[in-house]
């Protein structure tokens, strides 16, 4: 599932990882962000502000500073210096593995999709997507069969430029 600031992956996510907490089932949540934006693969876990005018309260979480300049990638959603504090204590506990990937990868995905079911994802959908199909990818080549869930957050009507940008080659990681 794709995480920004974490909310869209913690509610996909958390109702599973409570079923895992409960002794029914076993799931392995992959939070994926840009690569760009690192805050759960290469941030530090510590206390932060969450805002970039420093006026919050501090926050435990997984951060790349809150003076970070996120440079210009077109999944605006996916931007944030930091990582919601349950996520980020949710991965320090082991129970959520995070992934960051190229933008140029996602927008692949993306297109894939797009051509697929029909449905062009916004491009910060596409993060999910990309590690999804880089889990079913796996699963054929292991010959394991399951369950592969994300979620479309939403769709790229809007995002059409950046579309049109990745297939211009104008796009870069």
């Amino acid at each position: 599932m794709k995480a920004g600031g974490g909310s869209n992956f913690g509610g996909l996510a958390f109702p599973f990882l409570g079923e895992q907490l409960a002794g029914r089932r076993t799931v392995r949540a992959v939070a994926v962000e840009p690569a760009s934006c690192p805050s759960l693969t290469r941030g530090r876990y510590d206390y932060d502000f969450g805002d970039t005018a420093g006026t919050t309260p501090l926050m435990k979480m997984h951060t790349l500073g809150h003076a970070f300049t996120p440079p210009a990638i077109h999944a605006g959603g996916l931007r944030y210096h930091g990582m919601s504090p349950i996520v980020s204590h949710l991965k320090e506990l082991g129970l959520v593995e995070a992934v960051a990937v190229p933008q140029t990868a996602c927008f692949e995905a993306g297109v894939a999709f797009a051509r697929a079911e029909g449905i062009v994802p916004a491009p910060e959908s596409t993060h999910a997507v990309r590690a999804a199909i880089d889990a079913a990818l796996a699963c054929r080549e292991s010959g394991e069969s399951k369950a592969v869930v994300f979620a479309l957050s939403g769709h790229g009507h809007f995002d059409m430029q950046a579309y049109l940008d990745h297939f211009a080659g104008r796009l870069t990681d």
